[in-house]
């Protein structure tokens, strides 16, 4: 395991060619989220040839992007010479609104006053009804105005988050050829498949006959002899992940088709931080017109922690056994975290010397299952 406190890019330039086996990563979406400057922009195209240049032939990039800016983040990744090859959506229900109160900014402007209410964060001007669906917070300012704009915003609720599914192009001529090569070229499918007690079969060869009257092939894979087929446990992985949570559960209908992972806990941002000094942390679930809400406390500060199981589902995803996962905008360290628990190897870099020794004790918790870490700065 090796944390590499120092920017991405010149760092990357210090790394062998051909030598990690998957790129799984949370960079700055280009939001400039909170004003702060390292969102300013994505990843540019230069960083990821550097990138490309790391990765073995036909290892896979993972990257988390931002709804809005999505296409920027594939692009630079795709004319950086990378193949897109699909797009994961990470699917949830707990979001907020970060949508402007039209009304109440006319209000402002024009001198009105404005009615105090109950029951939560109003939504369309209705007295009670939670944007969110969630419970009112008492410490929000409720109000309502009576304005033409009353009820009218500027964003939507966010619930997904994509995730760029790029490959490295293959050096040999086909994926079978590269795969012995290289160990890269492929993603783990029966590796990923999603737990389920449903019968699979769906009608496939059992024991000498045909089952409602026709073959089904619930395999996933193309060239499956159904005669001799026998389904793997567990459904296809698909390109879509959620939260569990009752309101994506309600649009699923059958949610246990899927993967699913909630957003990081507290246990999970801040286990191995004991004794870690707590710092304001930046609430990124707060209304936008709800300035008194305060600041959590918390020793992981860092604003976009994901869940390690999610992190633990997607380097499993694409790392061959034994290989070693990339991490170039690591924060606080949940893909190191992550490919602790799965038995890969770990390269992490981070501008933040004090996300870095975050992501050291997250990283090394279990002491039992961690061999070293090197610590540089470049």
């Amino acid at each position: 395991m090796k944390i590499i406190n120092g920017d991405s890019l010149e760092v990357l330039k210090t790394l062998e060619e051909n030598s990690v086996d998957a790129i799984v990563t949370d960079p700055p979406y280009g939001l400039s989220f909170m004003g702060k400057k390292w969102d300013y922009e994505v990843p540019s195209v230069e960083l990821w040839k550097e990138v490309l240049r790391v990765l073995k032939p036909g290892g896979h990039l993972l990257s988390f992007a931002g709804s809005r800016t999505y296409h920027r983040m594939a692009v630079n990744i795709e004319d950086a010479g990378f193949e897109i090859r699909d797009q994961i959506m990470w699917v949830y229900g707990s979001g907020f609104p970060k949508s402007h109160n039209i009304g109440k900014a006319v209000d402002k402007l024009q001198g009105n006053e404005r009615q105090e209410t109950e029951g939560g964060q109003v939504a369309g001007g209705l007295g009670g009804e939670r944007m969110d669906g969630g419970k009112a917070n008492p410490e929000y300012k409720h109000t309502k105005g009576t304005s033409p704009y009353e009820g009218w915003g500027t964003a939507l609720k966010p619930a997904h988050e994509p995730i760029v599914v790029a490959r490295k192009p293959l050096s040999e001529s086909n994926i079978a050829l590269n795969v012995l090569k290289w160990g890269t070229g492929g993603i783990n499918i029966d590796g990923c498949r999603v737990e389920s007690t449903d019968n699979l079969n769906g009608g496939a060869y059992s024991g000498g006959e045909r089952k409602d009257g026709d073959w089904k092939d619930n395999s996933g894979f193309k060239n499956d002899n159904l005669e001799k087929f026998e389904q793997p446990t567990g459904r296809f992985p698909a390109n879509f992940i959620h939260d569990g949570s009752d309101e994506v559960v309600g649009l699923l209908g059958e949610p246990a088709r899927f993967f699913y992972c909630a957003k990081a806990s507290k246990k999970d941002r801040n286990e191995g931080l004991e004794g870690f000094e707590e710092k304001e942390g930046i609430r990124t679930n707060a209304p936008r017109d709800n300035e008194d809400v305060k600041t959590p406390v918390r020793a992981n500060n860092h604003p976009t922690v994901k869940p390690t199981s999610l992190m633990q589902y997607l380097v499993r995803l694409v790392t061959p056994a034994g290989g070693t996962v990339l991490d170039p905008f690591m924060g606080s360290g949940s893909t190191g975290k992550a490919c602790v628990l799965e038995g890969f190897d770990f390269i992490g870099i981070e501008l933040d010397p004090e996300y870095c020794k975050i992501a050291e004790a997250r990283i090394t918790v279990d002491k039992l299952i961690y061999k070293q870490i090197l610590y540089d700065t470049i």
